[in-house]
């Protein structure tokens, strides 16, 4: 995969970094090296070619990507599993306007810094999220007649870019200007209603200055089929390519839910697109539901992208449920103890890659478990726990379950079960030695000593099976 504007990182007496950003104070940089060095240290880290979202996506020409949140990225299990898993990011929040602008003229980038040096460190790809939205605004940009709104608009997006030149390969220049329903008008926002029509074009061309290399993308959600909204985003993009304004990709969100489920036509949608000379992403990509209707929702549109040539990569809008902007519909490829779900399964899948490797579990389509703990034996400052593991309708060979403490409890010995930690040692994942083979509805346990206190119990992740 083409990496743009990856920077040398120079030791003592090397050339300074090859951008206009200033570098992280040194502890910092220590801080951060140390983290990544942990979690490469770590032997659930390890995965082969294909056994990963972002191997198998690179090995189809592709990247998957995750949004991220520079807050968790602390967070142990967190960074470890985009690390493994994913090959680009894009900053959730932390690169929108009220993020890096919250005042005119004074920019704060130290959270969106954040995530692009953990990018880098990886070796992966960002998205740029994004520079023109009429929401998350500060009130004092809708508060500017039209001709300051227009040069705070064009300042906005040449600081903003130019801080990241030759770091971002896509950028979301301008996001969902156009209005819900039938009428395929462009929504009411003080870009709109100050500058008209004509804003969109006057951002592109802003952005293509700022950044030549960067890729430009307008991006929106109920789009993904046919429908008014889509067909008034395509017309758009139709004259801007007629008329040489510069624009390179469209973004498609995917917010999928029972409601507003993946259209029929969604790949026929992607090649119309793909079809006027742009590139389209999957941008947003989240589907609420579970179990094996969720699955081959996420495969569905991952075989969509594929069978587009020009459809560059996707990105899921988080990485565990607990996080979801939607949490509630569990939309996400990871469980709330990042264990790999189904859908998980049918991505890898569909991708050409190979389920089964790597931390999380196993997780084959079709196979499943449950585990449920109980307290053996107590004692004045620990205990001994037990995991009972149940077969579900099919027979399983395999099967792994997340157990987290709380401190200072500590796990001092484990029987009937393969364990390994987390870098922090409160996260202990279990994956069957000797007994992982079960028929249908049969059970096996495994069982582990805690020293350190006796409250809270343990909490017991879902159970996956291969």
């Amino acid at each position: 995969m083409l990496m743009i504007g990856k920077r040398a990182r120079t030791g003592a007496g090397g050339g300074g970094p090859a951008r206009g950003r200033p570098r992280a104070a040194l502890g910092a940089t220590t801080t951060a090296l140390l983290t990544v060095t942990a979690l490469a240290a770590l032997p659930q880290t390890t995965a082969h070619a294909a056994d990963t979202l972002g191997a198998a996506a690179a090995e189809k020409g592709r990247y998957f990507g995750a949004a991220v949140a520079a807050n968790h990225l602390g967070e142990a299990q967190y960074a470890a599993t985009l690390d493994r898993e994913f090959n680009s990011v894009t900053p959730e929040n932390e690169m929108k306007w009220d993020a890096v602008e919250p005042s005119r003229g004074s920019f704060i980038f130290s959270r969106a810094d954040q995530i692009v040096d953990h990018a880098q460190s990886q070796g992966m790809d960002v998205r740029g999220h994004t520079l023109v939205w009429h929401s998350q605004l500060p009130s004092w940009v809708s508060g500017l007649g039209a001709t300051e709104l227009r040069s705070a608009m064009n300042n906005h997006i040449t600081q903003v870019m130019t801080h990241y030149k030759g770091e971002i390969h896509s950028w979301d220049v301008v996001n969902e200007a156009f209005q819900d329903g039938n009428s395929g008008a462009r929504r009411n926002s003080p870009f709109q209603d100050k500058l008209g029509n004509g804003f969109i074009e006057e951002a592109f061309r802003t952005a293509r200055a700022a950044d030549p290399a960067a890729k430009l993308c307008y991006n929106d959600y109920n789009t993904d089929g046919v429908n008014a909204k889509s067909t008034a985003v395509y017309n758009m993009v139709k004259d801007f390519k007629s008329r040489g304004v510069p624009i390179d990709c469209v973004g498609f969100q995917g917010h999928f839910n029972s409601n507003s489920p993946v259209p029929s036509d969604f790949q026929a949608n992607l090649q119309r697109f793909a079809d006027l000379g742009v590139d389209v992403q999957i941008t947003e990509l989240d589907i609420e539901g579970s179990g094996q209707a969720q699955a081959t929702d996420y495969g569905n549109v991952v075989r969509a992208c594929l069978a587009v040539t020009r459809c560059t990569g996707i990105t899921v809008w988080g990485i565990p449920d607990k996080y979801s902007w939607r949490s509630s519909g569990t939309p996400l490829l990871f469980d709330n103890n990042y264990n790999k779900k189904p859908a998980y399964d049918a991505v890898l899948s569909a991708l050409g890659g190979t389920p089964g490797g790597g931390p999380g579990g196993p997780g084959t389509p079709g196979a499943a478990c449950t585990a449920t703990y109980t307290t053996a034996e107590q004692w004045g400052d620990g205990y001994n726990g037990k995991v009972t593991i149940t077969a579900g309708s099919s027979p399983i060979t395999g099967w792994s379950v997340n157990v987290t403490m709380t401190a200072p409890q500590k796990v001092v010995s484990v029987w009937n079960g393969s364990p390994t930690w987390d870098s922090g040692g409160t996260v202990m994942t279990v994956r069957s030695s000797w007994n992982g083979t079960l028929a249908a509805g049969a059970s096996t346990s495994f069982g582990f000593t805690v020293n350190g206190g006796t409250t809270p119990p343990p909490q017991v992740g879902a159970c996956t099976a291969s």
